[in-house]
């Protein structure tokens, strides 16, 4: 009983905003993520911080708007979006990202309109990576077939 007596009173707190908190500006990582969050998500003295931020610093709602756009472009695959996408990123907060994926524009075509994705390898090379560390560096290619196949 205890136990959902502190998570209601975790709730109730985390629905609660003062007006002293709001005086307080959040870290950067604390705003990126309520930024990236959709709405839905948050808790309501999240959105009330959100909605403070969006008010006095415009330029960070205008790149959120621009994230959300890049989110949705790569979803639906709307290859056409990516080029306004670029010119109009370049002149915002998100201008760096936006250089990068200019830079890159030929793996990101690719990414918006292409089927694949390498992500089933890079689960693979993440897992043996992690066989390895766990074996303090005696993974040789014997043990690593032993541990990862089975034994023959």
């Amino acid at each position: 009983m205890r136990v959902v007596a502190e998570w209601t009173t975790r709730r109730r707190r985390a629905e609660t905003i003062s007006h002293q908190q709001l005086q307080k500006v959040p870290a950067a990582r604390t705003i990126a993520q309520l930024m990236t969050t959709k709405r839905d998500h948050l808790s309501r003295a999240e959105t009330v911080t959100l909605a403070v931020i969006e008010q006095n610093v415009p330029m960070l709602a205008d790149a959120q708007a621009l994230v959300g756009r890049f989110r949705a472009m790569i979803r639906k695959k709307a290859e056409i979006e990516l080029e306004p996408w670029i010119d109009e990123s370049k002149r915002s907060l998100i201008a760096s990202f936006a250089n990068g994926i200019a830079n890159d524009k030929g793996a990101v075509h690719a990414a918006i309109t292409q089927p694949w994705s390498n992500g089933q390898v890079e689960a693979q090379i993440t897992k043996l990576k992690l066989v390895k560390r766990q074996m303090y560096g005696r993974a040789k290619l014997d043990l690593l077939q032993a541990r990862l196949i089975g034994a023959p």
